[in-house]
Parts: C-alpha cells; sequence; structure tokens
C-alpha cells in the first residue's frame, strides 16, 4: 500500500492552520502547543526544534518520547472516518491530534480534551 502523503508532510507545514483553527474560536496557541505535548511526550523545546527542522508527521510520532497512554480513549468521527478505527498507526495518531484539535475549537474544556 502506498504511504498517505500527509506522512512526508512537516508538521509545521500544518501547525499554522491548527492555531489559526483553535484561535478564530477564541483558543490559543499555547493550548495547541498543551494538545501536541499532551498526545506525544515532547517537551515545549523538543516540539519547537521538530517545528523548526520541519520533521514529518511519521517521524514525529515515531520518535514521539512518550505517547499519552489515553490517546486510545480519543473517539469519534473526523475527516468522516471514526478515529478508533483507523488501523494504520501513524494515520490514527495524526487523526487523533486533528480531533483534539477540532474539540479544543468547539470549546471543550482542557480537562475533557485529555480524557481527564
Amino acid at each position: 500500500m502506498a504511504k498517505h502523503r500527509i506522512y512526508t508532510t512537516s508538521v509545521a507545514s500544518v501547525y499554522p492552520h491548527y492555531i489559526a483553527k483553535a484561535e478564530k474560536k477564541g483558543r490559543t496557541k499555547a493550548e495547541v502547543d498543551e494538545i501536541f505535548r499532551w498526545l506525544t511526550g515532547y517537551s515545549q523545546k523538543e516540539l519547537e526544534a521538530h517545528l523548526e527542522n520541519q520533521t514529518d508527521f511519521e517521524t514525529f510520532f515515531a520518535e514521539a518520547p512518550q505517547p499519552n497512554p489515553s490517546r486510545s480513549q480519543i473517539k469519534g468521527v473526523i475527516c468522516g472516518v471514526r478515529v478508533e478505527e483507523i488501523e494504520e498507526p501513524t494515520m490514527r495518531e495524526i487523526r487523533y491530534l486533528d480531533k483534539l484539535i477540532d474539540e479544543l475549537a468547539k470549546g471543550k474544556a482542557m480537562e475533557k480534551i485529555f480524557r481527564g
């Protein structure tokens, strides 16, 4: 099976869209960064280094120091697909991130976004 083009897309190229989506709904870049850190275990400094280095999504998630075990509780539909039914690991991680950013933009409290 051919790799999805998104895998080789840099996280940095999509990151501004996540921020814009959040800010349009009154949320902040800091909250977007917190979601990235919660999902992957990267520190803020590590996240910024990956953005600066134009790390692709596949590498970004493969090298995540501590993927949050609660991410498996992320359920629902994103881009017409049930997140919990995505079998390919990298695509599932990307869609977890998309779903969390959507929830942020919809005004959900951070505790609920973080499945707390």
